[in-house]
């Protein structure tokens, strides 16, 4: 028996066998050896979710191995990718072929499977989370079988399988419906929080991703507009020493220190959250999609995220707000809010809704002093969807009402896995046993 942690810590599983497939053949004799064991199979990325989605007491199937581009289809721009592939591998590789993903998170460490299965979303309301850009996937199921599925063949399990929450089968291999590579003009700016809430509608519009961090327990915003440019665009890559300075010093270094320092006296959080909400100063710059899109987090922590409707961002922002001033609870990361357009997914949190989304964070090491319980009763109030990969406390039940398709979801789930091979107590609580 092993033990595997999540990078952030707070989930642990005790898997009895891993294994490391490295085609999907291998995918399939592991989840038949599983089945005449009697004994559980969860696929595991790189442990990115807050969750225990990927948590199992049976067969890890750790996806490291099955990586890489294997098909270009040049004509109409798609690409098959085998399901281990880490996004921070595959931008770059798209990139090398004039291509790039429609939209991005701002962290690239999951696998694409990982990414697609728990809702990763980016941000632009014009665009849609990465799941929509998977135009075709191939699972393996319980029964040792693989099972392509798309829009065309095999419908209903496309729409379930898209953001699959691992628990139809182990995606082997994904399509994606790629654009021509392209790059974003970066602008970056502190406001106040209360001016940024009154002009946010018309900056979602105008603007192609919008991206914001809120200081807690000050009223300071970190604003991020990025807009897409052609080639004769004269804007140019932050200059090396303002990246390391930026990114790596201020972002992680720096910030891992204030942390520590935060863990140790609580009480100067409000002062080290002013001071942090300037350091990070104004900045503009162009560059390649993916590289504008994702910041690297080496800092550890928690994180719970609901997506709430669009128009209802600014009554959830003054309420937690509110709470904050209230009860002082020492949060040292900045909350986050984004937002996307709808789509037609069975369980994205965009189905059929424009989103606003926000996320609350606290460092590892710390306590989040009631803050994620009462952020989750503020967004309840707005029909918050929470992400499948952080932090939430909804089962079932409450799920259905969120969602119109569930009860669809349950169904290809039972014609797929009526044994429930790839259950684990996470999947028990949000989809039922």
């Amino acid at each position: 028996m092993t033990t595997w942690t999540n990078w952030a810590g707070n989930q642990t599983s005790h898997p009895v066998e891993v294994a490391t497939p490295r085609r999907p053949d291998e995918v399939c004799a592991a989840i038949q050896r599983a089945g005449a064991r009697g004994i559980p199979v969860k696929a595991v990325g790189a442990g990115h979710s807050f969750t225990a989605v990927a948590a199992t007491d049976g067969l890890h199937l750790r996806l490291d191995g099955l990586t890489g581009i294997t098909h270009v289809d040049r004509e109409r721009s798609r690409v098959r990718v085998l399901a281990g592939t880490p996004l921070h591998v595959l931008n770059p590789a798209l990139q090398a072929l004039g291509l790039a993903l429609p939209n991005l998170g701002d962290i690239d460490r999951q696998t694409l499977a990982g990414a697609i299965s728990t809702g990763t979303h980016g941000t632009g309301v014009r665009f849609q989370g990465i799941a929509a850009a998977v135009s075709g996937l191939v699972l393996a199921l319980a029964d040792g079988s693989l099972l392509e599925c798309s829009a065309d063949v095999e419908p209903r399990v496309f729409q379930a399988a898209r953001v699959g929450l691992g628990a139809l089968g182990v995606i082997t291999e994904v399509e994606l419906q790629c654009v021509p590579a392209f790059r974003l003009h970066a602008k970056e700016f502190g406001a106040d929080l209360l001016e940024v809430l009154d002009r946010v509608a018309d900056d979602v519009e105008q603007h192609d991703h919008v991206d914001m961090h809120w200081f807690p327990l000050t009223d300071r915003v970190l604003v991020k507009h990025n807009d897409r440019v052609g080639d004769d665009h004269a804007g140019a890559p932050l200059p090396r020493w303002r990246a390391l300075l930026d990114d790596e010093l201020l972002s992680n270094r720096l910030f891992e220190v204030t942390n520590r320092a935060a863990a140790a006296v609580p009480a100067i959080v409000p002062r080290l959250n002013g001071v942090a909400a300037r350091l990070l100063g104004a900045r503009e710059y162009t560059d390649d999609s993916w590289r504008v899109f994702v910041a690297e987090r080496k800092v550890r922590f928690r994180e719970s995220e609901y997506a709430v409707p669009r128009a209802a961002v600014g009554d959830v922002l003054l309420e937690v707000r509110s709470w904050l001033a209230r009860h002082r609870a020492p949060l040292t990361f900045p909350l986050e809010i984004r937002f996307t357009g709808a789509d037609d997914i069975w369980l994205s949190t965009a189905h059929q809704r424009e989103n606003a989304y926000v996320a609350i964070h606290q460092y590892h090491r710390m306590d989040d002093h009631g803050a994620f319980a009462a952020f989750e009763a503020i967004v309840a109030e707005h029909a918050g969807r929470p992400h499948w990969g952080k932090l939430h406390s909804l089962g079932a039940e409450e799920l259905r009402v969120l969602y119109p398709r569930f009860d669809d979801f349950l169904e290809v789930r039972h014609q797929l896995d009526p044994g429930r091979r790839f259950a684990n107590a996470y999947l028990d609580r949000v989809l039922g046993a």
